[in-house]
Formats: structure tokens, C-alpha cells, sequence
């Protein structure tokens, strides 16, 4: 009897799990409608439907390499330079990458992950809206979505990841992996690719450029905080104890609950509203992005935070990527057209490191081996942001910039890069008018 009872806990278990992740991929799926939405609104008239296109396209080419090579990168690649010789998990013919009766979750598990690179992806994509050329974008969002992130996902956001053995690194709700390095790899590329025509005066003063519609900004970012509720799940693994307790751990092993995550959540998101309202004088478009930059703030730590402490770190999240991105545009004249690199970057690499200060101590793996420690956040967020963000993104788009390939032809871009579409859809409906024009004429002659 004993036996068929644990017999019954573990299947019911598994089905419990396999549900859990299915039902976080379609809220994650909010996000990226946000995004579409949000860059949309952004982007100027002329630009609207290549705006939406490449951020549409990026997800058949992310989910193709996840796919091919992306997942296997994340189990092969936990130590720090990787198992790459040893091992299928994750590779298109391993038993486990298709129909598999006997294996119900790494499908979920993996549409999960799927759902964090394209949600890296378009982190990238909005800051470079305007003026890169889709097919350089696409490499670069295959890149980060695909590359950069598996590896530091592999690092640093997996109980068998060398950063968290060696160092003790947490991110439970990736403030870093996937915030830091998306928010490093918008900047690596920003450097390359140049600021958008008129954004800077003769005397390198920078203009504003507002959104075209702010209204859909802030439907856009609404839709992306409701896809964060899945993003925020995803992240925890559901666990059905035998004495019948439902309960989640992080993805390090570590205890937390749904409950305290949703404090947290929604903590860390008051405080970055109201810091967002305050530091803008009640500009729209920073107010709802600050409710966002509180989000990646406290991620970090949001596992374990009193919720007056999210609520901090929200505040201060958001007015250290505020303060940030106005002095780098300054100082080194970067078009962050969405503020990705301030919101996603300045922000999840200060939540990453003030986690450290405000968990030292704490375990970062269930058995103790390791604790938390403001050194190992601190190198974390070195690592997430530079040398995993800035310099792969860097060193591509330098590469393609070289080849001509990287930004639009400058007439392409005073025009507006619907520009073509729209002449050939003029041409075409002129067409038809005369065809209308010619078939009315005959008939009136009969």
C-alpha cells in the first residue's frame, strides 16, 4: 500500500509539474505582445510595420536554434568552460526532444526557456529600433537569444552552475541572466550601430524624441507586468511533498512560495511606479517604465525579501537606471530608443548586486554548500552585463557594421523604413484605380 501511495504522489507529481510550466508559457507569451505593442508605439509612423516585423521574426529564428543547439548549451555549459563533448541533453535526437511517453516535462521545460530568450531578444530589439537592418538584427537576437544567455543561464542560473557552486551567486528571478545581460548587449550594439538621425543638436545636446502613441505604450507595458506573473513562475520548480504540502523551490533548490513571490512582485512594482512618477515629473512613458525597472530591480532576491524591502529596491532601482541613462546618452551620446539598457540593464545589475548586502548569508544551494555574498553578486553582475552582454554584441556588430550590413542607408532612413512597402502599395492601388477607371469606361461605351 505504502508503495502504490508513492507510486501515486510521484505521477501526480509529474503531472502537476508538466501543467505548471505549460500554463507559464502562455502568459509568458504576454510579454512579447507587450513588446510588440510597446516598440510600436515608440517608433515612428514611417517605421511602424518594419518595427513590428523584426520583432515578430525573431521568434521562428529563436525557437529553430533553441531548438538545434540553444537547450543542449545550457546543460553542457554549467562549468566554466563547459562539457560540450559529453552528453545529448537537449540536442534535437536526444529522446527527450520530442514525443517521449515516458518523459512529460522537457517539452515545457523547454518552451518555458524558449519564452526567456525571446523575451531577451526583444529586450535588444527595442533599443535599436529604427535604423538596423532586419537581417543583422536577426543574427544578433540569435546571439543573445540563443548563445549568450543559454551560457550564462548555465552559469549562474542552475543549481549545478559553477557561479553558484564557486560563488554563490542568486538570481532567483533573473535581475542579471536575463535582464543585466540583455540590458549589456542593447549597449554593445548602441555603441556600434550610432544614434538615430536628429536625435542629437550640432552641439551634441540630445533631443527628444516622444513616443508616437503613448497611449500603447502603456497598454504594452500593462501586458507585459500581466506576463510577468508566468515569467515569475516559470522561474520556481512546483514540488508535491509526500506528506500532501504543495509547495515551489527556486531553480537553486532553495525554498520560497508562491505566496511570497507575489508580495514581492507586486511590492517592488509599487515602488517602481512611484519612483518612475517622481523622477519624470509624471512623464507617461517613464512612470510605467519605472513600475517595470522596480520588477527587475528586486527580481533577484524576490524569492526572500520582506516586501517593504522590494519595495526599496524598486525605488532604487529605478532611479539608478533613470540617473544612468540620461548621463551615458550625454556623456557618450547612446540612442537607447526604449530605454532598454536603463530599465532591463542598469537596473537588474544593481538588483543583482544589492542582493548580495541584503541576502549575505543566505544559503544558495539547498544543502548549504554555498551562501550568498556581496563579491560573488558583484562579479555576477560584471559577468551578465559586460562580458556576456557588452563585448559578444560588441564584437558582431563591429563585424557587420564592417561589412556594410549593419545599419540602414541614410535615405532609407529619412524616408522611413516602410518606405518601400508603402510605394509598393501606392503603385498597386493606383493600379487598380485605373483598371476601376478602364472597366467603367468600357462599360459606359456599350
Amino acid at each position: 500500500m505504502g508503495y502504490d501511495m508513492t507510486m501515486e504522489i510521484s505521477a501526480l507529481n509529474e503531472i502537476f509539474v508538466e501543467f505548471y510550466y505549460w500554463i507559464t508559457v502562455p502568459l509568458m507569451f504576454l510579454i512579447h505582445v507587450g513588446f510588440c505593442l510597446y516598440e510600436v508605439s515608440i517608433s515612428r509612423a514611417k517605421n511602424h510595420m518594419h518595427t513590428l516585423m523584426k520583432n515578430a521574426m525573431l521568434i521562428p529564428m529563436v525557437t529553430i536554434t533553441m531548438f538545434l543547439f540553444g537547450f543542449w548549451i545550457y546543460f553542457a555549459g554549467q562549468g566554466p568552460f563547459g562539457d560540450f563533448a559529453g552528453g545529448t541533453t537537449g540536442l534535437p535526437w536526444d529522446a527527450t526532444m520530442g514525443s517521449n511517453f515516458g518523459d512529460h516535462i522537457m517539452g515545457v521545460f523547454w518552451a518555458a526557456f524558449l519564452l526567456f530568450s525571446w523575451t531577451a531578444a526583444s529586450i535588444v530589439s527595442g533599443a535599436v529600433i529604427e535604423r538596423i537592418r532586419t537581417g543583422a538584427f536577426l543574427i544578433l537576437a540569435v546571439l543573445v537569444g540563443s548563445v549568450t544567455w543559454m551560457i550564462d543561464a548555465a552559469w549562474g542560473w542552475s543549481a549545478g552552475g559553477w557561479m553558484v557552486t564557486d560563488w554563490g551567486y542568486h538570481d532567483a528571478y533573473a535581475s542579471g541572466v536575463i535582464h543585466g545581460i540583455c540590458g549589456g548587449a542593447a549597449l554593445g550594439i548602441l555603441t556600434v550601430l550610432g544614434p538615430r538621425i536628429g536625435k542629437f543638436a550640432p552641439d551634441g545636446t540630445p533631443r527628444d524624441i516622444p513616443p508616437q502613441n503613448p497611449w500603447l505604450a502603456v497598454i504594452g507595458l500593462f501586458i507585459i507586468y500581466t506576463g510577468f506573473w508566468g515569467f515569475y513562475a516559470a522561474c520556481n520548480v512546483p514540488i508535491i511533498e509526500f506528506d500532501g504540502l504543495w509547495t515551489a523551490t527556486t531553480i537553486y533548490g532553495t525554498p520560497t512560495t508562491l505566496s511570497t513571490i507575489t508580495f514581492n512582485f507586486l511590492m517592488s512594482l509599487a515602488g517602481g511606479l512611484m519612483a518612475g512618477y517622481y523622477m519624470s515629473k509624471g512623464d507617461s512613458f517613464w512612470t510605467f517604465s519605472g513600475g517595470l525597472g522596480g520588477i527587475i530591480a528586486a527580481s533577484a532576491g524576490n524569492d526572500l525579501y520582506h516586501p517593504l524591502q522590494a519595495f526599496l529596491i524598486g525605488i532604487v532601482g529605478v532611479w539608478v537606471a533613470y540617473k544612468l541613462h540620461y548621463w551615458v546618452e550625454r556623456k557618450f551620446k547612446i540612442d537607447d530608443a526604449v530605454g532598454a539598457v536603463a530599465v532591463h540593464g542598469y537596473a537588474g545589475s544593481f538588483g543583482v548586486i544589492i542582493c548580495g548586502f541584503m541576502l549575505w548569508g543566505y544559503p544558495a544551494l539547498a544543502d548549504g554548500s554555498a551562501t550568498i555574498t556581496p563579491w560573488g553578486q558583484i562579479g555576477g553582475a560584471i559577468i551578465m552585463f559586460f562580458v556576456l552582454g557588452f563585448i559578444p554584441t560588441y564584437i558582431v556588430a563591429k563585424i557587420l557594421n564592417a561589412m556594410g550590413i549593419l545599419r540602414i542607408p541614410k535615405e532609407v532612413e529619412l524616408a522611413g523604413l516602410d518606405y518601400m512597402d508603402n510605394q509598393a502599395s501606392a503603385a498597386d492601388g493606383q493600379k487598380i484605380i485605373n483598371a476601376e477607371l478602364a472597366e467603367r469606361n468600357a462599360s459606359s461605351s456599350l
